[in-house]
């Protein structure tokens, strides 16, 4: 065994094995597998590996059209088969939520170019003539559905990484993990130890256990799960063909061919936890009791629409464990606060997305960044907040609602509510509805009954739609006080403050006490990190503002620039709250609870100061992410309900009130700006989202080459603002939330990335990337699937010249 590598790999499952072998095709030969026992043992072994191709986020529908591709390139690389089967999946909907999902993501593949398609009944029957299809809505037929053999695939990933160089050591349990002064690792084993730049946890069952040995904690939990396959059922014995996999997930179960039968699985709503203190490190390929009764439910509804399940004989049953996160999406990426420590950990449908996933994880190990935005993966979006007892409850609802919708603006209810601030209560007794962000309970809209949770979800517009558009109209005609607190907030303070600020942001940071800028974080291949608003304090001191959801992610790149001596950067989040008052009245509003002045001349636009509001003392920044007249006031988490309720009081007699985050996200739409994870990600360039004047090429600051190479090209795309027809939206009751492909002349030519209704300004409105269109051009717009005429906009529809944002 190896005493040294670039990187140790630990946990010979799939995934270990994909990212193994994806290492090496990235030139990382000299690298190391580590397995307890054999390889594919834990959860590979047992898994129904079924494969498909689309998903509701477009960056994980292309990995895993990446890894379907990759499996028969793989056999042919390795002379390993990997047991590909493909004649195809059907997706079935009964409901119409279920239609326009699968009409969506119809849309989707004819962006990309993949083959999924409704069929009709008729071609429905003649492909699996074993299904009734009655109260079937819509059938769409993915035409490279199927499954693989997971044993096949994890061995012809691990043949490819031996014939590239790497290490595979199996019957080698991993016993200490130690990190050294210098970044490196020791990776201790009973066969000997390690050093390496490196350690991948890749653990699956184990992967607790393993992050463990590293002080971490990962919030994961293990459940059981089964399946069963039928004895031969003679129609399919008779068959010169394979049928197709069918997926009926409103009757909550699977099903596809398995030999000369069937195969059934379900996730059903009586789950059984496992391993709640930690997997047993003596398991391998071990099994569970079956237990049929537990998902009789599911399997009486695969009978009723496949009557043949219920006329054969059982087989064999499955009933093995799966580990998973909170939200069912793998734990991914490089621990913030560790490093060279990556999480490849949680991970559900393992066998659609392997390859794709060994290939982000090698790109951003070897890279330093992988090559789309998989924030929806990353560890990061976890804190310390998600605890063992959250991790059950979420993992429960994920288990029991394995096959539900996950509408646009969904909140799960799952060991809610989370975190509170202090106005929770107040807010609560004026009917907020809240949402989660980041483990914290955030006003969603108001004026329902108290205690209300968002129960209506939905692809159109739901029973709060009319309720957001009386916030939108109060505060762009009155004022409107929004809680802020969810933004991340940090303090820079010390005589290198300024410098390393410099060094970290690509705009130069504000000279002037009071002034304000905002600014770029480059990433590292040349795109948006994220986006700061900084602003100058004193001499060396320095307040940031940023996307509390990113928190934890941007600590990567805070860690990336050293602090000069006696500086210090620390997070304010928990200790500061805030609010914005914004709208034509705030002014007015404010000024009635402060002796400061709040006129333009003395609270100029993008200043800042610090003020006394009702006795609370209160950092003042002239800002609004509304694009309205506005400021953001931030205090002490401990003053926060002291503050609301002033506000709330003084609003009243200037006809303002309360707004939550989902009239923000209208008013934000309406004025063109961009929001993190959504139009800015480290997948676009500055020019493609208007950022590019911020990136000051003069000074230099974090991934400077990476940008000027970036701002070098031509923008491959351009974010723009679009108005879809109002008869359209009005007639299907739905605007775009994000994800609907764009068309023109029948061209997919982009992407939205935020929807919503403009209620001050009567527009349906999204914003997104396009290419090959300019403003005035007529486009189309897959809101539920269906092509909806959109206009794009030479200029935000709300107040283009700013002359309110500035009054």
């Amino acid at each position: 065994m190896r005493t040294h590598a670039q990187a140790v790999v630990i946990g010979g499952g799939v995934i270990g094995c994909s990212i193994l072998y994806h290492l090496t095709k990235l030139g990382w030969t000299d690298v190391v597998l580590l397995e307890r026992s054999e390889l594919t043992s834990g959860s590979t072994w047992h898994a129904a590996a079924n494969i498909h191709g689309l998903h509701d986020n477009n960056n994980i529908t292309r990995i895993q059209n990446y890894t379907m591709d990759l499996y028969n390139a793989l056999e042919a690389e390795t002379g390993q088969s990997c047991g590909v089967f493909q004649p195809g999946s059907l997706y079935l909907a009964q409901t119409e939520a279920r239609e326009h999902q699968l009409r969506l993501q119809a849309a989707k593949a004819k962006y990309y170019g993949l083959p999924f398609r409704e069929v009709s009944r008729t071609e429905a029957e003649a492909l699996h003539p074993l299904v009734d299809f009655d109260g079937i809505r819509c059938i769409m037929f993915e035409e490279n559905g199927g499954n693989v053999d997971p044993s096949g695939v994890t061995n012809a990933y691990a043949v490819g990484a031996r014939q590239n160089g790497a290490e595979i050591v199996r019957f080698c349990p991993v016993t200490g993990t130690e990190q050294q002064p210098d970044g490196s690792w020791i990776v201790r084993t009973e066969k000997g130890d390690i050093a390496t730049q490196w350690v991948v946890n890749a653990a699956g069952l184990w992967g607790r256990e393993v992050a463990a040995l590293a002080g971490l904690k990962l919030p994961l939990q293990p459940t059981e799960h089964q399946y069963f396959v039928t004895e031969t059922i003679a129609e399919i014995a008779g068959m010169d063909r394979r049928l197709p996999s069918v997926a009926d997930r409103d009757g909550e179960y699977y099903l596809r061919q398995e030999g000369k039968g069937l195969l059934v699985g379900a996730y059903e709503k009586n789950l059984r936890f496992w391993a709640e203190e930690g997997t047993p490190q003596g398991f391998g390929h071990e099994l569970f009791a079956d237990d049929l009764e537990r998902i009789e439910d599911n399997m009486m509804r695969a009978i009723a629409r496949v009557p043949a399940v219920g006329e054969a004989g059982i087989k064999r049953v499955i009933n093995g464990p799966m580990i998973w996160s909170p939200d069912s999406n793998v734990l991914f990426g490089p621990v913030p606060e560790l490093r060279n420590y990556f999480c490849c950990n949680g991970i559900i449908p393992g066998f659609s997305q392997s390859g794709g996933m060994g290939l982000l994880a090698a790109d951003w190990i070897v890279t330093g960044e992988s090559r789309y935005d998989m924030f929806a993966w990353d560890v990061a979006r976890f804190g310390a907040w998600a605890d063992a007892a959250f991790t059950k409850a979420r993992v429960g609802d994920q288990y029991a609602n394995r096959f539900k919708i996950h509408f646009p603006n969904e909140e799960r209810q799952a060991w809610r509510p989370m975190r509170q601030r202090p106005a929770y209560d107040a807010q609560r007794k004026l009917g907020a509805v809240f949402g989660l962000n980041y483990g914290w309970e955030h006003p969603l809209y108001y004026g329902f009954p108290e205690g209300a949770v968002d129960e209506t979800h939905g692809f159109t517009r739901q029973g709060w739609w009319e309720q957001v558009g009386r916030e939108c109209r109060m505060l762009r005609e009155n004022a409107g006080i929004i809680d802020i607190s969810n933004f991340a907030k940090y303090r820079c303070k010390g005589p290198g403050a300024e410098e390393w600020l410099n060094s970290l942001f690509a705009n130069t940071m504000p000279k002037a006490m009071g002034r304000s800028c905002l600014t770029p974080l480059i990433g590292v291949r040349g795109g948006i990190a994220g986006d700061f608003t900084v602003t100058r304090l004193a001499e060396d001191d320095f307040w940031i503002i940023g996307s509390g959801m990113a928190e934890r992610y941007h600590q990567r790149f805070f860690r990336a620039v050293p602090l000069p001596e006696g500086t210090t950067f620390e997070s304010r989040t928990e200790a500061m709250c805030g609010f914005n008052v914004a709208g034509p009245k705030a002014r007015d509003l404010l000024q009635r609870l402060t002796n400061a002045s709040l006129a333009t001349a003395d609270f100029p636009f993008m200043r800042s100061q610090w003020i006394d509001l009702a006795g609370v003392r209160c950092l003042a920044l002239r800002v609004s992410f509304t694009g309205d007249l506005g400021w953001e006031l931030h205090c002490a988490t401990e003053d926060q309900a002291r503050l609301f309720d002033a506000l709330i009081a003084a609003g009243k007699e200037h006809g303002a009130g309360p707004v939550g985050s989902r009239a923000l996200m209208s008013l934000r739409i309406e004025k063109g700006y961009g929001s993190w994870s959504r139009e800015y990600s480290p997948e676009y360039w500055p020019q493609e989202v208007g950022l590019d004047r911020l990136c000051k090429m003069e000074k230099d600051f974090l991934n400077k080459a990476a940008v000027a190479e970036t701002l070098a090209r031509p923008a491959r795309e351009r974010l723009v603002i679009l108005s879809l027809d109002a008869a359209q939206t009005d007639a299907s009751n739905a605007d775009a939330t994000g994800g609907e492909p764009i068309f023109k002349d029948g061209k997919g030519i982009g992407r939205v990335t935020s929807g919503a209704y403009g209620y001050s300004v009567g527009q349906s409105l999204a914003l997104g990337f396009v290419k090959d269109a300019a403003a005035g051009d007529t486009v189309e717009v897959m809101v539920l699937g269906r092509p909806h005429r959109a206009v794009i906009l030479s200029e935000p529809p709300f107040d283009p010249a700013g002359a309110r944002l500035r009054a």
